[in-house]
């Protein structure tokens, strides 16, 4: 019997053959471990291990040229472009107040929200016949198109929701219900705003809150004298089907903002069947402290992450 000659053994080709193997091998783990999660190379080209994103604080970042168009910047952790943004409006009658009012705020929520960034603002204040409305307006607008415009530097969603306190919540109202452009708020939180200007001159809450401040606020227009300017800046004018949900907090013995301003727009509100939820505190006046604060958190917290998804 004849045997067919084998083919002669060469160790070089099987070095060969298994070092080819070795550097596909080797390439495809590569491949597979940066498509699987985000890789850095440090200075000499190699993979290293995935940083997280730290937190930020970014104060008196300017979104305008005026000295009082500042806001601070609170950016979570880990953050993503999920993470969604609550924006802060101090109150102060359109005349006073500063974003320092509510920074006080800022740590609790950063607790109960922890998948929110948080920006506080100030705003131009109606002290002069150069800043009557609708500066503030105009402001509340401004920042959030800066805000908008780094939203991928911030490395943030563009699910914004905004919180104002008093004359903050009318200008909170009014942004979320008249604007949707270069973004659509997707909720807003009312604590005792103004809603129906008109309305609040003609019936002030006490004489603590006299038609004059209101009157001062356009420049001292009256609503005979100026309806427009009236209506254009009541929240309650855009409170129509394309409305937002919106949660609203309000006292029984508030001597400055009646209460009827919020069942106001409660009910408008509910006549297109907009989401909202109206909560009272009848012992409460304009602004409260302890279990009712505690209470109005639990609350906000739990409307927001039922309606902000």
């Amino acid at each position: 019997m004849e045997f067919s000659q084998s083919k002669k053994f060469e160790p070089s080709l099987v070095y060969s053959t298994l070092t080819m193997k070795n550097t596909v091998f080797i390439f495809l783990t590569a491949l597979l471990f940066c498509s699987c999660q985000k890789t850095f190379l440090d200075g000499a080209g190699n993979i290293t291990a995935p940083q997280a994103i730290a937190a930020s604080n970014l104060i008196d970042v300017s979104y305008g040229t005026d000295p009082l168009q500042k806001m601070d910047v609170y950016l979570p952790a880990g953050r993503g472009m999920t993470t969604k943004l609550m924006i802060m409006i101090h109150g102060g009658a359109w005349s006073t107040g500063d974003k320092n009012d509510l920074t006080v705020y800022v740590d609790t929520m950063k607790k109960r929200l922890p998948d929110y960034a948080i920006i506080n603002i100030n705003y131009r204040l109606a002290l002069t016949t150069t800043t009557t409305f609708p500066t503030q307006e105009n402001d509340v607008k401004a920042a959030i198109d800066y805000i908008y415009s780094k939203k991928d530097e911030y490395k943030i969603s563009d699910k914004f929701v905004l919180l104002g306190v008093s004359a903050g919540s009318h200008l909170a109202l009014l942004e979320a219900y008249k604007n949707n452009s270069p973004v659509k708020v997707k909720a807003v939180v009312d604590f005792f705003g103004p809603t129906d200007l008109a309305a609040m001159y003609n019936d002030p809450a006490s004489p603590f809150a006299p038609p004059s401040s209101i009157a001062q606020l356009f420049n001292g227009a009256t609503p005979p004298t100026n309806p427009t300017a009236y209506s254009q800046s009541s929240p309650i004018t855009f409170a129509t089907a394309q409305a937002v949900p919106t949660i609203i907090l309000h006292g029984g013995t508030d001597r400055l903002v009646k209460v009827s301003q919020a069942t106001m727009l409660r009910d408008k509100l509910v006549s297109f069947n907009i989401v909202n939820q109206y909560v009272f505190y009848p012992t409460e006046g304009h602004g409260w402290t302890g279990a009712s604060l505690t209470d109005s958190f639990n609350k906000i917290q739990a409307f927001l992450a039922q309606y902000v998804q």
